[in-house]
């Protein structure tokens, strides 16, 4: 699977400073024993599962010392088995010790996702229709979360809410209905944003088409419902309208795609993945 990119901008190295703070408090006590000692040291797959995360080691351990090398040997989004090699650390040995732990926890974390969400990803294959994350992500934790999400083959969703209008039930009733909202949110937001509208029944679904939504998210609506209605959506379509379903069990993940849906969004590999269990070996 082709690597994603990750920028590492301003803002994640404040947070990846903030990281290595939160464990090295007033500093690493055992430090005064590795005092102007230099060492290597690599990682290991402990189980199988989906690479994420190495992009990040060389800022973690740079923080702590720049002459910290380190060398990634498995691409981000790789198959990796058991005791496979996945990167190499070099410098001194101070900050290899540091700043293990940050850089683990974070690799073993985006790895579990992107391997949960390479699972869901594979019935769709051929399909056409995408996976897609949600905004349920760990606070602090969502660029990178969603980082790992693509590593693992899916598509990313809203970062936030001023990627675009998404009316749900409240914004609907509040608004007066299905065009008022969209109409509201039209009035205001910068031209470039998209209107999506959660729809709960095939009425609602109906009048946001009809009003000129850019998406509507069909919720817990099943593949049997689908078939029916998504030729029905883009038939009544003022315009281009991306499909999306929610509320969908992996196990119906075929059904549906074969409905002409464009994309199914699931917070499950954020809110539902194990770990990847990875280590950090110290060379002699």
């Amino acid at each position: 699977m082709a690597a994603a990119p990750l920028a590492i901008t301003p803002l994640l190295r404040r947070q990846l400073a903030d990281w290595l703070q939160e464990d090295l408090g007033r500093g690493d006590l055992s430090a005064a024993a590795l005092s102007g000692i230099s060492g290597r040291a690599h990682w290991l797959a402990k189980a199988e599962g989906v690479f994420c995360g190495g992009v990040l080691a060389a800022p973690v351990f740079q923080q702590l010392d720049p002459a910290v090398s380190v060398r990634q040997l498995a691409a981000e989004g790789e198959p990796v088995r058991p005791g496979q090699r996945l990167l190499e650390l070099e410098g001194p040995a101070a900050a290899l010790v540091a700043g293990e732990r940050t850089a683990l926890n974070l690799a073993m974390r985006l790895s579990g996702i992107a391997t949960a969400t390479a699972a869901l990803v594979a019935p769709l294959a051929g399909t056409g229709v995408r996976l897609v994350d949600t905004r349920k992500t760990t606070p602090g934790l969502r660029v990178l979360e969603k980082y790992a999400v693509r590593c693992g083959g899916g598509s990313n969703h809203r970062l936030g809410l001023d990627d675009a209008a998404m009316l749900k039930e409240n914004h609907l009733a509040w608004a007066g209905g299905v065009a008022a909202a969209i109409a509201a949110v039209r009035a205001s937001a910068p031209w470039p944003a998209r209107v999506i509208v959660e729809a709960e029944t095939a009425a609602e679904a109906q009048a946001a088409v009809e009003a000129g939504a850019d998406g509507v998210l069909l919720d817990e609506f099943s593949p049997e419902a689908l078939q029916d209605l998504v030729p029905l959506l883009r038939q009544r379509a003022a315009g281009p309208v991306l499909l999306e379903a929610s509320g969908v069990q992996p196990e119906q993940l075929a059904a549906y795609a074969a409905t002409g849906i464009d994309l199914i969004s699931t917070s499950a590999p954020m809110t539902r993945s194990r770990w990847l269990d990875l280590s950090m070996r110290f060379e002699g």
